[in-house]
Parts: C-alpha cells; sequence; structure tokens
C-alpha cells in the first residue's frame, strides 16, 4: 500500500493524530506528510481509517 497526500490536503492534523507513527506536519509546507513508501502491514487499518475520515479528502491509497 502507498500513501499520497495531495494538494487538498487543508492541514487539520486529523491523520496525525490518529497514526502519527505514518503521518507528521510539515510546518514548512503547512500539510501533513507520509514518512514511508510503502505503509507497513499493522499500520493499514488506521490509514484507511485516517483516509476515510480526512474532511478533504487528501489522502490518496493505492495498492
Amino acid at each position: 500500500m502507498k500513501v499520497i497526500i495531495t494538494k487538498n490536503c487543508m492541514g487539520d492534523r486529523n491523520c496525525n493524530n490518529l497514526c502519527p507513527d505514518v503521518f507528521q506536519y510539515d510546518e514548512d509546507q503547512l500539510k501533513s506528510t507520509v514518512k514511508f513508501d510503502q505503509i507497513p502491514e499493522k499500520y493499514k487499518a488506521v490509514v484507511q481509517r485516517a483516509a476515510d475520515e480526512c474532511g478533504a479528502k487528501a489522502i490518496e491509497i493505492k495498492e
């Protein structure tokens, strides 16, 4: 699974709060970023939840 944060990110940090092991906030770009090229298996469910709950629909998941 690969995750991309699109330009639609509003910087509300919900994904960072849900899974700080995968998402981090970039203060310079004012948006969240992903720490991994490929998401480890143990984080897939919470990453899917973060994508589902993203108000801006800025988290794209590619299998």
